[in-house]
């Protein structure tokens, strides 16, 4: 009877193990699921044109946890938010932001080219956008705001993690709802001389199959609390090694919900996403 007993509750506990495992029953599907950090990627750039206003405003509306900032830094110092070091790709204008002042790029049309390239989710008041600056969009969107901030390209623009630092201080930014990514080790390590409570990601990016030695952790941690490597190449070996390591693991950039559903059973802890809709049903186990 005792050893009948013990079977029985081997089974159960498997059986719940695999309800946890494979997501089995909403319930446990969502309790899996809602803590998974949900990063609107740009805003919600499949709805808007990216590192908008109105892409940031999206993003909030479809259940964001974090608005993602990308920076440039204009010819006179301010930091405006766009992905590229160049305006051509997402306004009418050409040629490097660090060749122009703060008003210039303001006369740039920043939303048109959304409508052409998307005729699908495109809208008339998406033409004639301006481009952001981090000034505003704190202004904006408040100092109790949960941001994602990237230094892009710092080695371009000498200085951008001190205005960085200095427009957080100024706007009073919660700073325990901030995080500051950054491909750049070295941009991360000048962040954290300048202000250790600032929370740091350090971005990599993968060619092939996603590979993590504890020597690479290891120094990460010293400086970042978390990874944000492209999903393309992830594993569930690579996740759990740098989850169990205690750093967080936020993937870029998932747009679909077999994938979302992948990779948080393998143990991420949040992903960036240009359809935060999605991994919004996806943390409430639909």
């Amino acid at each position: 009877m005792e050893t009948l007993k013990k079977k029985m509750i081997s089974v159960i506990g498997a059986a719940v193990i695999g309800l946890n495992v494979f997501g089995g029953g909403a319930a446990l599907a969502q309790d899996m699921h809602k803590d998974i950090v949900n990063v609107s990627h740009r805003g919600a750039s499949a709805y808007a044109p990216e590192h908008t206003i109105a892409s940031y405003d999206m993003g909030e509306k479809m259940h964001g946890d974090y608005i993602e900032i990308d920076l440039q830094m204009t010819k006179d110092g301010h930091l405006i938010a766009m992905h590229d070091v160049t305006l051509d790709r997402t306004t009418n204008g050409t040629g490097s932001v660090k060749d122009y002042t703060l008003n210039e790029i303001k006369q740039l049309d920043a939303g048109s080219w959304f409508n052409e390239k998307y005729p699908y989710a495109s809208k008339a008041e998406y033409e004639g956008l301006k481009v952001p600056t981090l000034e505003e969009v704190f202004k904006k969107f408040g100092k109790n705001n949960s941001y994602y901030i990237e230094t892009k390209s710092p080695d371009v623009y000498p200085g951008m993690e001190k205005e960085l630092l200095r427009l957080i201080d100024e706007y009073k930014i919660n700073k325990e709802k901030l995080l500051v990514q950054s491909f750049s080790p070295q941009s991360l390590k000048v962040m954290n001389e300048l202000d250790p409570s600032i929370k740091l990601v350090q971005l990599i990016s993968y060619k092939a199959n996603a590979e993590i030695t504890d020597a690479e952790i290891k120094e990460i941690r010293q400086y970042a609390m978390g990874i944000g490597p492209n999903h393309t190449y992830l594993n569930e070996e690579y996740v759990q090694r740098v989850v169990t390591s205690g750093l967080e693991l936020h993937p870029y950039t998932v747009n679909d919900k077999e994938r979302m559903k992948q990779l948080i059973n393998w143990g991420v802890t949040g992903m960036f996403t240009n359809h935060p809709d999605l991994l919004h049903d996806v943390k409430k186990g639909r």
